[in-house]
């Protein structure tokens, strides 16, 4: 009887207790859920920051046309062509009045859009040319890779960049191939060996593969013993093709050769420069090259060596020079080839002069035996460069000479001192 009592008991509290739904996650929905957004939007002046928000960005986006139109203008001849039509197809969008980006003139550019900073390798840049060019590039806001294996280059040229962010040395000899990824390519490493072939050829696949711009350095010697003077691009020299001299006339008519095939062939866009008789600081003090020879030996207290009579002709231009030409060139949108030198012309006794002059008056001269296939005068035509590259020397001899003058007798004086003298 209790326990039948207990099970009517309970039966009567299940009956009494409301029973209550399953969980759904839509019965938290409130129907009054509306309202209560509202509430949430005005609480706290909300919904007034939303409409400042709004105000802001119409405002900045109704202005910024206005603003862009009023900005001046600029060209940018040192923004590579490939870049240049980048930034033309894109600004299409927003103006009609794009004009051909080749020249200079892209009509409006985007907000923002400067000249783009550069990264550029030089080979044979610890040498005595590249590493003044390697300082003009860095000093205009690029990132400079110098390849140079140290064979006539010195790190001594450059070891005033270490600390740059934007300057980086990989010591590597061109006769082997390198990847790396760049806008422009100065190949300037060039020893007087058939080597130089491979330089180029390795530079050139590398200028095809990323799309880069390629400059050679070539040379006066391409015109061998000339039979014109002066000396224009359209003549193609006399050159003994199995001469002591060949391995370097010839190397660098090949190189030349090579990338105007690569031009013609694979698209890959080159300049070429035929550098004259070049001198300035950082030279190498035993490089064979007749000013240095002349610096050196009247520093020295040596008699300077003369070969032959001494009557044969060159021109001499300042390093800085020939650094402006060959940026010039690079920027440009001519291939060349193109002289780059000094046409101010000097024979060898003249020029023996002129360092007695500056160095020691009392200086003698030495004279011995011509060397084979020495040209007889050397003098650049530099109209074409004139015209087109808008460029001609500055510096003329007697002011660069002392120049150079002042870093030899330093080099001079120290390494003397490092042997004891």
């Amino acid at each position: 009887l209790h326990k039948q009592s207990s099970i009517n008991h309970r039966r009567d509290e299940e009956i009494l207790i409301p029973q209550t739904p399953p969980y759904s996650p839509k019965s938290l929905k409130h129907p009054r859920s509306l309202p209560r957004s509202i509430n949430y939007l005005f609480k706290e002046q909300r919904l007034l920051f939303i409409f400042i928000g709004i105000l802001i960005g119409s405002t900045f986006f109704i202005l910024q046309p206005t603003l862009s139109r009023l900005g001046p203008t600029e060209t940018h001849p040192s923004i590579p062509k490939s870049f240049s039509n980048n930034v033309v197809s894109h600004t299409q969008e927003f103006s009609v009045s794009n004009q051909n980006p080749i020249h200079g003139k892209m009509g409006r550019v985007p907000v923002g859009i400067g000249r783009r900073r550069m990264r550029i390798v030089v080979t044979g840049g610890a040498g005595f040319v590249g590493s003044h060019l390697v300082d003009k590039l860095i000093g205009r806001g690029d990132e400079v890779i110098v390849i140079d294996n140290f064979f006539t280059g010195r790190k001594e040229n450059v070891v005033h960049l270490f600390g740059n962010p934007r300057f980086e040395l990989i010591r590597h000899d061109v006769v082997e191939p390198i990847l790396l990824e760049v806008d422009q390519i100065y190949h300037l490493a060039c020893p007087a060996s058939p080597t130089n072939v491979m330089g180029t050829l390795n530079m050139l696949g590398l200028a095809k593969r990323v799309g880069a711009r390629f400059l050679l350095t070539s040379t006066s010697e391409v015109y061998g013993d000339p039979l014109q003077h002066p000396q224009k691009e359209t003549y193609w020299g006399n050159v003994n093709p199995i001469g002591e001299r060949s391995c370097y006339d010839e190397g660098k008519r090949t190189a030349e050769t090579l990338t105007m095939d690569y031009h013609r062939g694979d698209g890959v866009e080159v300049r070429i420069a035929r550098i004259f008789n070049t001198y300035g600081p950082r030279m190498c003090l035993d490089d064979g090259r007749v000013v240095s020879n002349f610096v050196a030996q009247a520093i020295r207290k040596q008699p300077m060596t003369v070969y032959g009579d001494g009557k044969q002709t060159r021109s001499f231009q300042y390093v800085s020079d020939l650094v402006d030409g060959l940026v010039a060139l690079m920027e440009g949108e001519h291939i060349g080839p193109f002289n780059l030198g000094n046409p101010g012309e000097f024979t060898m006794l003249e020029l023996a002069e002129v360092v007695k002059d500056t160095i020691d008056p009392s200086a003698t001269i030495e004279y011995k035996p011509n060397t084979a296939d020495d040209p007889h005068m050397r003098k650049p035509d530099i109209s074409k460069a004139k015209e087109l590259l808008n460029w001609e020397p500055k510096i003329p001899l007697r002011e660069g000479l002392p120049l150079m003058v002042n870093d030899f007798r330093n080099r001079i004086l120290n390494e003397d001192e490092g042997k004891g003298a």
